[in-house]
């Protein structure tokens, strides 16, 4: 847990899922120069409709919760995160109104602040879908760490909202100053996008998959998970397949088309993720197919002993943070939902020694399939 000092109070902030021995904090410095040059502003009125767009753990949204904020977010864990931190803060579940990326905007909007995303295209739908509401006298306020800035987003700024600057850095961060033209001629929004798949990646092949902003590389298949979709185990029967981490669900998708008995559950914490999973699984595995569409923090309250097969292509990044909590997290929850003699298969970058962690959680790891760059591993779970 770290302190937050802001103009608006302090704050004992943490991420989601708590944990103590997490050294990553809930804020950075690109949060804290945001707050600071709000409060710098002596005209500025917080009396209308603010939105804060991207608020990874809730900082800016815990500090401005005394002016009812309206937060958009992509991510399950950060609005858990904000919600953990406003009870902490000692503010009422309804004193902001916590949306997901998929919610409808608010009509009109006053202060609008973005946290910029990693995704270019996440910031572009994000931009895409505010910019109605936003008029002449909005006051639009960016912020990020300067790897986070690039010409690339604030041409967004200025194709989508209008005539956009930035400050100087301080701290390593950079706030993105806009003032809104509503008579800009906007671009179409091009998200969410559908593209074929190429032949020769096993039961997936030439399928089109459909992806919302912010889904991992969301343009084009990534290259790890055309590595697994290779390599996927071939099995029948009434087997309950989980896809972890499911991203647009074509891993999942795959699996079921290859096994017509199969149970599949499609999980994430990524409300684009939920959307691009289902929108895929429709288009390709067609109306009376069923599934299950579960969003949260990964399997962490998923029913103990009743999954047959775990596919997992985890994450080792947390925004701009390299960190394996996530795959260590994602390990130990399918190792928990698996039958025993359930499988998990996953696929990751050699450098990564998840073999090691594997054998560690399951007594046992299977090398697969490998190439110079990536592997596919099987744990089986077993008897203790």
């Amino acid at each position: 847990m770290n302190r937050m000092i802001t103009p608006w109070g302090e704050h004992d902030l943490t991420r989601f899922p708590e944990d103590p021995r997490d050294q990553l904090r809930a804020w950075d410095a690109a949060d804290d120069y945001l707050l600071r040059h709000l409060a710098g502003i002596t005209d500025l009125d917080l009396s209308g409709t603010v939105v804060v767009i991207g608020d990874r753990w809730g900082a800016l949204t815990t500090a401005l919760a005394g002016h009812g904020p309206v937060q958009i977010s992509d991510s399950f864990l950060a609005q858990e995160a904000t919600r953990a931190n406003l009870a902490r803060a000692g503010y009422a579940p309804d004193s902001v109104r916590l949306l997901s990326t998929r919610d409808e905007v608010p009509e009109r909007v006053d202060v609008l602040l973005v946290r910029v995303p990693k995704s270019l295209g996440l910031l572009e739908d994000q931009l895409q879908r505010i910019a109605p509401s936003v008029h002449a006298d909005t006051v639009v306020v960016g912020t990020g760490m300067v790897k986070e800035i690039h010409t690339s987003t604030l041409n967004l700024f200025e194709r989508i909202l209008g005539p956009t600057k930035t400050s100087l850095a301080e701290k390593k961060a950079r706030l993105i100053f806009t003032t809104p033209d509503p008579a800009l001629a906007r671009p179409k929004n091009p998200w969410p996008l559908t593209y074929s798949l190429e032949l020769g990646i096993g039961p997936a092949s030439g399928l089109a998959v459909t992806n919302y902003a912010g889904v991992f590389c969301a343009d084009r298949l990534d290259i790890g998970t055309r590595f697994l979709l290779q390599h996927l185990p071939e099995r029948t029967g009434p087997d309950h397949v989980v896809d972890l981490g499911c991203g647009n669900g074509i891993v999942g998708t795959a699996a079921a088309l290859s096994n017509p008995e199969a149970r599949i559950t499609f999980a994430d914490e990524s409300h684009p993720a939920m959307a691009s999973a289902e929108a895929t699984f429709r288009m390709c595995a067609g109306p009376a197919r069923e599934a299950h569409f579960r969003l949260g923090d990964g399997l962490a309250d998923f029913e103990p002993a009743s999954a047959d097969l775990v596919l997992n292509n985890p994450p080792f990044h947390t925004h701009q943070a390299t960190t394996d909590r996530t795959s260590s997290r994602m390990f130990a929850d399918a190792r928990t939902a698996l039958r025993e003699g359930g499988e998990l298969w996953v696929v990751g970058n050699r450098h990564l020694g998840y073999h090691e962690k594997l054998r560690r959680m399951f007594g046992n790891c299977e090398l697969m399939a490998s190439d110079p760059k990536f592997v596919v591993l099987r744990a089986v779970k077993q008897a203790r």
